[in-house]
């Protein structure tokens, strides 16, 4: 998904592929017209140095071939649909699910709020082009233009002198700097137009991981090397399938962090993120960079999320395509960070864990261990796992209701008991104990690890590790303790200069110093 500082290629590049379909002939059959179009679409999105504006060049052209073969109209999502395989396919009948606007009315957003965020944008630059305010507001040229017309209209732009290219530029009069730094004391954003509250709803439900099937062949290539037992993994999955919350528990060492931290990968799809969403004139940033991560899929136009941006009427950039999120929080978890909260330096609205985590994994990490307690914490998401929806407020009192289309996974160190009463559990679709190892899958991870490290071991090195330290020590075979004890043993061969072979001295002297 392209970022707002992302334009588009010109439409020359869609006629040029056009005309190279065509060729001599003045027919053009509907499956080559759609596959151009798509190809002209992938390229508007690889290129950042044209105006936004001349996107109309997409409908323009599909427009006008449908009048002139006296058609049906064209369908690209019906068109380039993928194959579909169980449930991880969206339904082919499904209409698109965010078409990029054309007029201010399509945004679903009020013409104040988009001139208010359009000011601010030109007080920060002085003088503006109207193709830098639609990289920056990520939308088209010629609702830019509109909002400029508007804007002179009641006196707060001025025209500047064109550029060397002779494109006109704006800046703001003395009436529209006053407007401009009124609406920044009051809302700090500075970003792409938001998206509104109702299609975000919208677009949430529909790409639920509800609809994505997980399955034990991906499960069993994602988690090969901690060598999980065929049992856990056959939990696991169908935990997950069911969307309903899980806690995961057993000591330290197990697994159950490493597991957790990349189970959001195991749906193999991306889902759409917005920038920020709108609630009564009120701008809430959603889209993290610090845990929202971009897909590699971006310009797949048979990838699922994809579907849901109609490429008929254009690419929607107020939305990324990105990976299904996994928010981590542990022992810094608070009951406000559950909460929109006003950041009073930079004047602006950020977004709960829990909508920045929709579509995706919730892992509250060492359970037990927060400022808030189990039973608060259980008691704030009765409602949200009950009823798949949340109920947030802002701060000047205003209530609204977003999905809750997450999966809310637990972990800890501390028996379940410890934490909440059975009557609390008994919400918890899953409870999964992680256990240690075999001694079987543990000599396999060994090697395993030995070959990542590019070190040699003889299998009497390995007994004698199993039996001079694990049984003497009295330690299980945790999947933590390959990786570990080799990364000491790793550091003392480069150090010292030695062969690349695990030894007696250096296995002792790794769980010397790795054990207290």
């Amino acid at each position: 998904m392209m970022d707002s500082s992302s334009s588009f290629t010109n439409k020359s590049i869609s006629t040029k592929r056009l005309d190279v379909a065509m060729g001599a002939s003045t027919e053009v059959t509907r499956s080559t017209f759609t596959k151009v179009l798509l190809d002209s679409h992938v390229a508007i999105e690889a290129d950042s140095s044209t105006d936004m504006s001349d996107l109309g060049t997409l409908e323009t052209l599909s427009a006008t071939e449908s009048e002139s073969s006296n058609s049906e109209p064209l369908n690209l999502e019906k068109s380039t649909k993928p194959q579909q395989t169980h449930k991880n396919q969206l339904k082919q009948d499904a209409t698109p699910y965010s078409k990029r606007p054309c007029t201010v009315e399509d945004t679903g957003l009020s013409e104040q709020l988009l001139l208010k965020l359009l000011i601010k944008h030109i007080l920060v630059e002085h003088v503006i082009s109207v193709r830098q305010l639609a990289n920056k507001m990520a939308l088209s040229g010629g609702i830019i233009q509109t909002l400029l017309d508007q804007a002179k209209t009641i006196n707060w732009l001025e025209n500047r002198q064109s550029d060397k290219q002779g494109t006109m530029r704006y800046a703001l009069s003395a009436l529209g700097i006053l407007e401009a730094e009124k609406s920044f004391s009051h809302d700090g954003y500075l970003g792409v137009a938001p998206v509104p509250l109702a299609q975000y709803c919208d677009i949430c439900i529909k790409q639920t991981s509800r609809n994505t099937l997980v399955i034990k062949e991906r499960l069993q290539q994602r988690f090969s090397k901690l060598m999980f037992s065929p049992e856990l993994i056959s939990t696991i999955g169908p935990a997950l399938n069911s969307t309903k919350p899980i806690l995961i528990y057993g000591a330290p060492g197990v697994g159950k962090s490493y597991l957790c931290r990349h189970l959001n990968l195991i749906f193999g799809d991306d889902v759409l993120i917005p920038m920020a969403i709108e609630i009564n004139n009120i701008i809430i940033q959603v889209y993290d960079p610090q845990v929202h991560v971009l897909s590699d899929n971006v310009q797949q136009a048979n990838n699922d999320a994809t579907q849901l941006v109609s490429l008929e009427q254009g690419y929607d950039p107020r939305w990324h395509l990105c990976q299904r999120p996994l928010i981590i929080t542990g022992g810094e978890l608070t009951a406000a960070m559950l909460e929109v909260n006003f950041d009073a330096t930079s004047r602006t609205y950020k977004a709960p864990l829990q909508l920045k985590a929709n579509n995706g994994i919730l892992l509250l990490d060492d359970l037990g261990r927060q400022k808030i307690s189990p039973v608060q914490l259980f008691n704030r998401w009765i409602i949200p796992l009950e009823e798949r929806r949340d109920f947030l407020s802002l701060p000047n009192g205003l209530h609204f209701e977003i999905p809750f289309e997450l999966i809310l996974l637990f972990s800890t160190n501390l028996a379940p008991k410890e934490l909440v009463d059975d009557a609390f559990l008994r919400r918890l679709g899953y409870k999964i104990k992680f256990e240690a190892l075999s001694f079987e899958l543990y000599k396999k991870l060994w090697f395993i690890t030995c070959a990542e490290y590019q070190l040699e071991c003889d299998e009497s090195i390995f007994n004698y590790l199993i039996e001079q330290h694990h049984y003497v020590d009295q330690k299980d075979f945790l999947p933590c303790l390959p990786r570990d004890l080799l990364s000491i043993v790793s550091d003392q061969i480069k150090f010292n200069q030695l062969a690349p072979q695990v030894t007696q001295a250096l296995i002792c002297f790794a769980w010397q110093h790795y054990f207290v």
